[in-house]
């Protein structure tokens, strides 16, 4: 655990949303009523959607031409699946994007509410639900996510984690694509869930951990490059050498 919490007292996005969150807390309990538990519910559930949705049509999406946007595409997780141990690749290097993302949806929110409950009341709750519950479970997808890249010892929660995040890195990068534990039923919702066949019938050794490029791809040569990747990752030059 004490691993998997330093990396996370890094990273800056969490730096970044941490006022956010505090503000939130102290607004929750200052004009706190029950109804703000169903706020809290309803962002923890929508944020597991969002982390959803963002891995499978955001950093799945078919690889750009455009080097520039590929480059950004391999920043924020191409990298990640080449290089699956390396704490760099964790998060993408844009760390203000969950600030701009949640403040953007605080704003939506309270504007949608706002005719119907008031202009504080609607700040109150879309501001409970975002800064406090989706900020939350942003927290615990990035623990879940970097406990199950780490070579350390893992208890049972651990364990079960590493094992179904590695089914999507080392088995089938198009399934399985929540991280957060207990997920699993949204991968089962939307019909990602990882499917042992499937799996086997997709499965190519040599472009797996590049998420189905050949590791030779120009772009993908050109982008190590530009973040000082001189090398193919050991995997692929193993592939090259055989």
């Amino acid at each position: 655990m004490i691993p998997t919490l330093r990396i996370l007292m890094n990273m800056g996005s969490l730096h970044r949303l941490f006022p956010f969150w505090l503000a939130g807390v102290i607004a929750m309990v200052t004009w706190f009523t029950p109804w703000l538990l169903l706020a809290l519910a309803y962002g923890v559930v929508m944020q597991f959607f969002v982390e959803y949705v963002m891995h499978r049509f955001l950093y799945h999406r078919e690889p750009p031409v455009d080097q520039p946007t590929f480059n950004a595409l391999y920043r924020t997780h191409i990298g990640h699946h080449e290089f699956p141990t390396d704490p760099e690749f964790f998060t993408g290097d844009d760390h203000w994007y969950a600030v701009r993302f949640g403040v953007a949806s605080v704003a939506l929110h309270t504007l949608v509410l706002w005719p119907f409950i008031g202009i504080g009341p609607a700040l109150l709750f879309s501001s409970t639900a975002l800064f406090v519950g989706s900020v939350s479970a942003f927290a615990f997808y990035e623990y879940c996510h970097t406990l199950a890249h780490l070579n350390v010892p893992k208890g049972w929660f651990g364990k079960r984690v590493t094992q179904k995040h590695m089914l999507h890195h080392f088995h089938d990068h198009e399934a399985t694509f929540h991280v957060s534990f207990g997920m699993g039923w949204i991968d089962r919702l939307f019909g990602t869930k990882h499917d042992p066949d499937a799996a086997k019938a997709r499965f190519d050794r040599q472009t797996i951990l590049s998420m189905g490029m050949d590791p030779e791809d120009l772009r993908l040569v050109t982008a190590r490059k530009a973040f000082g990747l001189t090398k193919f990752p050991k995997w692929a030059k193993r592939r090259n050498t055989a």
